[in-house]
């Protein structure tokens, strides 16, 4: 390196589809994020491991992606620093970090073509046969949802409410008591709005 260069940032990115759409939640400093569409996946709600940690005493519904031809979810890809990879590592610990590529991805507007390794993250678990049903937890949930209207909008939302499979497992209500560890504050009409989109 001559005196004139200045040292470059090691970028990765990864492809939220759940709560990391919600910038909210996120807990390291990114450097940017773009709205995209991913192909080759699936989003699904699956049951939690027995062993897995706990929210509160639930042990809640996982949101994941699964790799299935023809499918697409969308999202967001997140670009952050290599230094901050260990942190969302410990975030995603149900899931197994799997590489993908710009052309895996169609963004939702102009967006820089990334030249850094990208991620996914899958579940890292097969689910128990007869296991206990996994509710989903409406704090969470809620998180993802305004992630969802406010990247993509209603149409955007609905969608994501559409394509998600096993949307029918039961709701844990804790929005006025959180447990999920990354909660968010809905604005004013938010509630309603993602009642009537849900349907419940």
């Amino acid at each position: 390196m001559t005196d004139t260069e200045t040292p470059t940032e090691t970028l990765i990115g990864y492809f939220g589809y759940g709560s990391l759409v919600n910038r909210a939640t996120l807990r390291t400093e990114i450097v940017d994020a773009y709205p995209a569409r991913l192909s080759g996946y699936r989003r699904v709600w699956r049951p939690r491991p027995a062993d897995a940690p706990k929210f509160g005493g639930i042990g809640p519904a996982v949101l994941t992606a699964e790799r299935c031809e023809g499918a697409a979810i969308d999202g967001m890809l997140v670009i952050d620093r290599l230094e901050n990879l260990p942190a969302v590592d410990e975030r995603e610990n149900l899931y197994r970090r799997n590489t993908i590529t710009s052309a895996d991805l169609v963004f939702a507007a102009a967006s820089p073509k990334p030249d850094c390794p990208l991620f996914v993250y899958e579940r890292d678990y097969e689910p128990e046969a007869g296991g206990a049903v996994s509710p989903i937890l409406r704090s969470y949930l809620d998180a993802v949802m305004q992630g969802f209207l406010r990247v993509f909008g209603e149409e955007g939302l609905a969608r994501f409410v559409r394509e998600t499979e096993s949307f029918d497992l039961p709701i844990h209500e804790d929005r006025d008591d959180p447990v999920y560890p990354r909660s968010v504050l809905l604005a004013e009409g938010e509630a309603e709005l993602l009642a009537r989109i849900l349907g419940r």
